[in-house]
């Protein structure tokens, strides 16, 4: 059954970048030894700002160990149990998340715009015992917390890392903390401020976590349905971590004491992977953005803070660069560009590169590969294409019937290695489906890999639209329509009719009075007629997630 083509390939891109085929040995194998080793390297140096505040690596191993301390003397915690995160991107999150690892226990992260139903599924789920809330955004919380096992709430306020500020941008809009405080009324609640102020933690000791020890539940998405907790190790993220640093360590500018602009919510997959384990690994300060979609204050914040990386999605470059001001900006500090989460396209990458002078160095992973899977080498970069897949993986792609297939062929990927998942949390039924008998997490990403070793995503499994018995991948005709002049951002999704599937566009223009025909007829210069748009439906925006990704599904609903 086994092709070696495919990781030949693989493996002659390894030796063309000179990275090795396997893991170098290595002294850090759990968070705690990660922990120890960035505040001996770096204790004096800048960890995470937010809002003009700024804490160092030796202040946030200090607070996190105050809070660890707070924990560990509760009664009703031990070792292994479940605490979850409900926070935006704040400098509460990586001192409560530090704490919970220091802890010994499991970090549950939970997008906190979560409505109270998917709250309270999340929270039964994993069962968590605790959670850290902030007080502005508790609302759902305080809906359904009685109806979960969480036996305390930890409340943290703007103020408690921010003095006596008294602002704060939740989803867009500048409001008041003091009115935007709801009422709560759960009967077991502490404050953040008080498990950190006056706590004597000269005596702490950092739990010993076995490497085989659950360090996340990561809750996937849910755009396509319920959403599962995707089982992650200590050793999953950690080796996640140095199969990162492998690659960006070749490209000579992972030296550390970097400034990493980080707009996407550190409870994502890829801003943890990326600001937490790599970020505390490399020494890099992390600039915290709470609210990327008021793009206004975003690049007010990029002017207080001179950055030299940048970690974004396609949409959030399409957006920024659609702001003078942002294109007036000073890059020359800029040395690296992060795109994951969805499809770079072309157009926005070349442009990307004009505005700013660096080109994007496009990625791809899931929850279930620990966060980054593959990805382009800097100074490496071929646009279309995700990157090399990291050392210590084994990359397979298989077609409908199970063939596997060669290079230039297209099938699902599937991957095996350190950083695959250990399954779904309590779901073993949805862990069969994905994790075969040999250990291959299958993706449902339809891919390619070429002679140079590089993988391209064609798209999504479920995503691809077949039209007359021909295979149609969203992707390819997103490229094409992105392009045209009037069009600021489109998606295309499967519509239904009585011949079957058709190509269905949603759009979002600049011109008011810019046509389906017009659309269409831009799209059968450069498509195939079987992919040229059937039926196009203009849109004010596109549905997204919290991270910026367009909710094809939500748009499937609709055709």
């Amino acid at each position: 059954m086994e092709n070696t083509a495919v990781m030949d390939a693989l493996r002659g891109a390894w030796d063309k970048y000179g990275i090795h085929h396997k893991l170098p040995a290595s002294n850090i194998h759990t968070f705690a030894d990660l922990f120890a080793e960035s505040l001996s390297k770096f204790g004096d140096r800048p960890a995470y700002s937010c809002y003009k505040k700024t804490i160092s690596f030796a202040e946030l191993d200090q607070l996190s160990s105050k809070l660890a301390t707070s924990l560990q003397k509760r009664e009703f915690l031990q070792p292994g149990d479940r605490i979850a995160i409900h926070l935006p991107n704040l400098l509460q999150y990586p001192v409560a998340a530090m704490a919970i690892l220091k802890a010994g226990m499991t970090l549950v992260n939970v997008n906190p715009l979560y409505t109270d139903r998917e709250l309270e599924a999340v929270l039964n789920d994993s069962g968590a015992k605790l959670v850290f809330s902030f007080a502005n955004l508790a609302t759902e919380l305080n809906q359904v917390v009685a109806r979960t096992q969480v036996q305390e709430v930890v409340i943290t306020e703007f103020a408690d890392f921010h003095g006596t500020a008294r602002r704060l941008l939740v989803n867009g809009v500048l409001r008041y903390v003091k009115k935007q405080v709801p009422k709560l009324t759960w009967p077991k609640s502490s404050s953040f401020r008080s498990l950190i102020s006056g706590v004597d933690h000269s005596s702490f000791t950092m739990y010993e976590s076995k490497p085989e020890d659950i360090a996340v539940l990561q809750y996937t998405g849910g755009t396509t349905g319920r959403a599962k907790g995707v089982v992650l190790t200590q050793s999953n993220l950690i080796d996640n971590m140095r199969q990162v640093s492998q690659v960006y360590e070749h490209a000579n500018w992972d030296s550390g004491c970097m400034r990493m602009m980080v707009p996407l919510p550190m409870y994502h997959i890829y801003a943890f992977d990326l600001s937490f384990c790599h970020g505390l690994s490399k020494g890099n300060e992390s600039i915290l953005i709470t609210n990327p979609r008021d793009l206004d204050t975003f690049i007010k914040e990029m002017k207080d803070y001179p950055f030299d990386g940048f970690i974004g999605l396609n949409t959030l470059f399409n957006g920024l660069m659609n702001k003078p001001e942002f294109c007036s900006l000073d890059f020359s500090r800029l040395k690296l560009c992060l795109s994951g989460g969805m499809a770079l396209t072309r157009p926005i990458a070349e442009r990307w590169h004009e505005v700013t002078g660096v080109g994007i160095c496009e990625g791809y992973g899931l929850t279930e590969s620990s966060g980054i899977l593959s990805a382009n080498i800097p100074g490496n970069t071929r646009l279309g294409t995700v990157g090399v897949a990291f050392s210590n993986t084994e990359i397979r792609l298989i077609d409908d019937q199970k063939a596997v297939c060669g290079i230039d062929e297209p099938g699902e990927l599937c991957f095996r290695g350190p950083n695959a998942m250990q399954g779904y949390w309590q779901r073993t039924d949805a862990t069969a489906e994905v994790i075969d008998a040999e250990g291959w997490v299958h993706t449902g990403d339809i891919a390619v890999m070429d002679q140079q070793g590089s993988l391209s995503i064609v798209d999504r499994k479920k995503d691809m639209i077949i039209v007359s018995g021909f295979n149609v991948y969203p992707n390819e005709v997103e490229e094409v329509v992105i392009t045209h002049p009037d069009v600021i951002e489109c998606a295309v999704v499967a519509g239904k009719g009585e011949a079957g599937e058709f190509v269905k566009l949603f759009v979002v223009s600049s011109r008011a009075d810019l046509t389906e025909e017009e659309l269409c007829t831009y799209c059968r210069e450069k498509l195939t007629p079987y992919k040229v748009p059937k039926e196009v439906v203009f849109r004010g925006e596109l549905p997204k997630s919290n991270v910026g990704k367009i909710l094809r599904k939500e748009l499937r609903d609709e055709a």
